[in-house]
């Protein structure tokens, strides 16, 4: 049911050796929506990203549609129905873009749906239809972003973590992948997004969180952290 909390985390706390990197955050996305993760770099929102889905070790909690994530591996958390995107992509260059796809769905038995996924994934990434046969490290950067999305997409995740989905990319590229976004979440999608540039992010997103140092500083609706003049100085270049 859309509006109900799908992902909740509470008083995490990520450290590198003796540095705390994340310094007790609580946060929820609920289902169906987009909340954006804003900050510099540093903030410590890769870091954040990372210990939900299973790759450092925390403090606190973290639950998934009520279980308990706390001690599971990344891939029982994908199974469980969450879908990291790391910064950088992650695709297999020596493989088709067919083959990365497929490897998306690895966790599926559900054939027939898996095939209706498939269609709808090239439905929204034309692109990548053009291009099933060709290896995906030749690929653009922006379509290899393509690709990384769609790839999440086909393991039928329920909440997709995507770490810097613009970087990297010409503006028009930029637009074309929050256009994507746009078109995953009308279709279901629930999303939490990490995002260096925090207009395009906030004008996605429907709540957002700022960290600074580590610390959840400001939380609200995306047009609300966009309107705060604290956010528009630091971060968006306005005053």
């Amino acid at each position: 049911m859309k509006g109900e909390t799908m992902l909740e985390v509470k008083d995490l706390v990520v450290r590198y050796g003796d540095i705390r990197a994340v310094k007790g955050i609580s946060f929820h996305v609920q289902r169906g929506e987009i909340l954006a993760l804003v900050g510099a770099n540093g903030a410590g929102k890769t870091t954040t990203l990372r210990a939900i889905s299973g790759m450092l070790p925390y403090e606190g909690s973290v639950g998934l549609n009520g279980r308990d994530l706390r001690g599971l591996t990344p891939d029982r958390i994908l199974r469980l129905g969450l879908s990291h995107v790391p910064e950088g992509r992650g695709i297999f260059g020596g493989l088709t873009v067919m083959e990365n796809l497929k490897l998306g769905a690895w966790i599926r038995r559900d054939r027939a749906a898996r095939d209706l996924d498939f269609e709808m994934v090239m439905d929204i990434f034309p692109r990548l239809r053009e291009r099933a046969g060709q290896l995906a490290g030749t690929l653009s950067g922006g379509e290899q972003q393509m690709l990384a999305l769609g790839r999440a997409r086909m393991s039928d995740a329920s909440i997709l973590l995507l770490d810097e989905p613009s970087m990297g990319l010409a503006p028009k590229l930029v637009q074309e992948v929050f256009s994507v976004l746009r078109k995953l979440n009308a279709q279901g999608a629930t999303i939490l997004l990490v995002e260096q540039n925090a207009n395009m992010a906030l004008r996605l997103a429907h709540r957002a969180c700022l960290l600074e140092t580590g610390n959840l500083v400001l939380e609200g609706t995306g047009a609300e952290l966009l309107a705060n003049p604290r956010v528009r100085e630091a971060y968006l270049g306005a005053v």
